[in-house]
């Protein structure tokens, strides 16, 4: 079901062709940067915050960590993940799934600075085995973000 509301959201959105189905996982940045024959910093992993009760998305680029400073700068308070058992039922795709396409209402999506380092990013589709192909100018357009910001640190390593 999940992928299937990311597959739709793709084909409104006329970004359906850019989908790929891997064999291997693509759960963790590793396993979707092996799978998809890419970079690890082109994953474009999508983290899940709860702010104020709300459910918030950002997109960061696959190296990137959350850097709590820059967070509680911009947002005004702490970063607080989202609890594992609750990602699905407050975003709409499970963990290894998450993305910003098919999700729930009510949920704001952001995108991280960290990503324009790259041309092309492979976010999810839904499941622990999809992805999809993106420029940031795609991922902008297909995404229903907010607005970019720069909440992160790039970590030279997996």
């Amino acid at each position: 079901m999940s992928f299937e509301r990311a597959k739709e959201h793709l084909r409104k959105a006329g970004f359906e062709d850019r989908i790929i189905i891997p064999e291997k996982s693509s759960a963790t940045v590793v396993e979707a940067a092996e799978a998809l024959g890419c970079e690890p910093g082109m994953i474009a992993k999508t983290l899940s915050f709860i702010q104020d009760d709300k459910p918030v998305l950002i997109l960061v680029e696959g190296l990137a960590r959350i850097d709590n400073k820059k967070y509680k700068s911009r947002f005004g308070l702490k970063a607080k993940m989202i609890p594992g058992d609750l990602v699905e039922k407050l975003i709409g795709h499970d963990i290894g799934g998450v993305c910003p396409f098919g999700i729930n209402d009510g949920v704001t999506v952001y995108l991280d600075e960290s990503l324009k380092q790259h041309e092309t990013v492979y976010p999810a589709a839904g499941t622990d085995h999809s992805a999809v192909r993106l420029s940031i100018s795609d991922l902008e357009k297909c995404s229903g973000y907010k607005e970019w910001v720069d909440v992160c640190k790039i970590q030279e390593e997996v």
